[in-house]
């Protein structure tokens, strides 16, 4: 049985590569091998080849200096960082709070069992992320230094170990999200902070990794002495990898205990949290007047629903609208230096970094796309809509409405503080307000309507129609095509009429060809998504 449940945790990790959610049915041959070679690529080529170059490059400088231990310190601890957070979602997900917790729980199948076979799942998981950076870290080590038995065993042992903290943080941290989700009426929130930390942590190190890794290459020696003083436990802990027996046995056997407690632990609160359901507060009902609203209200109200209930449609739908805050800090803090950069490479045509700012907010509002997939999310379910007592326009208006209201309110803060910042013109000033809300304005129209053209009705997973579906494709595609000839051709003929002249001409193409599509919005569009 256990054989069996780790073969069913391993299919549904990887269930996109053999099935297609969209089309619900399986994956040809060929799909198939080209899922698993891009995986393979990403995986080995990419990250592989990554943390390989690292590895020459840290060891190149350590070893010379005889701190190869700070070496095994540096690269085990990428490794535990990509491993645990690589795998805390399928943790929290697969571990704890499973869909199919109830079935399994409801079968003749001890919990125990359930619990094990997660539990694998988690630890080749997490193994399979870190082994990207071990595998390099102990090949190069080997290939530069030279091999022994006594460092081929301790380093078999450094890799174990560190698999084994890899898989007592994942469900540590799991375990925290799992506690806190159950308690949360809506844990889509949950999920989209710890994405958004997960990404911004990332591109953080990502920016700062050349001068992170200098600053650390620079500073070895005085960091390692103060190591070896003040925490010795590191230093055994580097101390393996080049082959220090002692060392390997003592953590090998502190990792076999705290796997013991973490296991015992486990077995005492996994049924607890993989059969709770969330808190049910008792409410006592409370006569209250509620105030009757309008139909479109109330549907924009449902699709607001809609939209807050899947971190999968809001991380994916609406990312921007989380960037967009973090732009206005950026602006007040950066944004005067930057702009007068921008004022003295362009000092021959007036305005002109009010018209890269234009192309850049209508970029981010072109990137936030949640009137497009929001017609195929309604799935089989579409039926109701259209059996009640309400006019197909209004539907889609409120689809449209809503993706134009959530990126206008953080759009408007990002343009009032870049409006306070740029030297501009009263007009172009202006105009830097008019032309992104235009286009918002557009924007929110054509999404709909590619949504209506090109749904997919029959999908079984919504993350097919949010991430991969033909609509999604089209309109990002689209948006960035239109924001590059827009900025192309004012630096190409538009600056001779002037930049003001310029964005005036844009605005009110982007409203007029708004005006029209929502027109067709009303008709045609209309009379499709009845016929849907």
């Amino acid at each position: 049985m256990l054989k069996v449940l780790v073969k069913k945790q391993f299919t549904e990790v990887f269930r996109n590569y053999f099935y297609n959610a969209k089309k619900n049915k399986m994956r040809s041959d060929k799909e198939i091998a080209g899922y698993i070679a891009f995986f393979l690529v990403i995986m080995v080529g990419f990250l592989g080849g990554t943390f390989t170059t690292m590895a020459f490059s840290f060891l190149g400088v350590l070893n010379g200096m005889g701190l190869e231990w700070f070496y095994f310190l540096v690269m085990s601890g990428i490794a535990i960082t990509l491993g645990a957070f690589g795998s805390v979602f399928n943790t929290y997900s697969s571990l704890y709070l499973a869909s199919d917790n109830d079935l399994l729980l409801s079968l003749p199948i001890p919990a125990g069992t359930i619990m094990t076979a997660r539990l694998i799942n988690v630890y080749l998981l997490g193994t399979m992320y870190a082994s990207t950076v071990l595998i390099p870290m102990l090949g190069v080590y080997w290939a530069v230094t030279g091999f022994t038995f006594s460092k081929l065993i301790c380093g078999i042992l450094l890799y174990l170990i560190n698999t084994m903290i890899i898989l007592i943080l994942s469900c540590l941290l799991g375990w925290i999200i799992a506690k806190i989700s159950v308690r949360l009426k809506n844990n889509s929130y949950l999920k989209v902070l710890i994405s958004l930390v997960f990404i911004g942590a990332y591109y953080y190190f990502y920016f700062k990794a050349n001068s992170l890794g200098s600053a650390m290459l620079e500073n070895a020696g005085n960091y390692s002495e103060n190591l070896k003083g003040s925490a010795a436990l590191l230093y055994h802990f580097g101390m393996i990898g080049t082959g220090e027996w002692l060392s390997a046995v003592l953590y090998t056997a502190a990792a076999a205990v705290l796997f013991g407690i973490m296991f015992t632990v486990m077995q005492h609160s996994f049924l607890s949290i993989a059969a709770s359901g969330g808190s049910a507060e008792k409410k006592q009902y409370t006569e209250k007047t509620v105030k009757q609203k309008s139909v479109f209200m109330a549907l924009l109200g449902k699709e607001l629903s809609r939209f807050t209930s899947s971190a999968t449609y809001m991380m994916n739908s609406g990312l921007p609208l989380f960037f967009l805050p973090v732009a206005d800090i950026y602006i007040l803090l950066k944004g005067r230096e930057i702009f007068q950069v921008l004022d003295m490479v362009f000092a021959e045509i007036p305005n002109s970094t009010t018209v890269i700012l234009c192309t850049s907010f209508c970029t981010l509002a072109g990137m936030i796309i949640i009137a497009v997939p929001s017609i195929s999310l309604e799935g089989k379910n579409i039926w109701i809509l259209q059996s009640l007592p309400v006019s197909p326009k209004l539907v889609l208006r409120a689809k449209a409405g809503l993706q134009m209201i959530l990126t206008m309110v953080p759009l408007l803060f990002s343009l009032i503080c870049a409006s306070f910042i740029i030297q501009a013109s009263p007009a172009a000033k202006i105009l830097l307000f008019l032309l992104p809300s235009a286009f918002t304005f557009f924007a929110s129209a054509a999404g709909t309507i590619v949504g209506v053209r090109m749904p997919v009705m029959n999908w079984t997973s919504e993350t097919s129609v949010i991430k991969q579906s033909g609509a999604v494709l089209v309109v990002m595609l689209g948006g960035m095509i239109i924001n590059t000839i827009f900025a192309g051709l004012f630096f190409l003929i538009g600056y001779q009429i002037g930049a003001v002249s310029y964005l005036l001409i844009w605005t009110i193409l982007y409203t007029v060809i708004g005006l029209l599509l929502f027109r067709w919005l009303d008709t045609k569009g209309a009379a499709m998504f009845a016929a849907l």
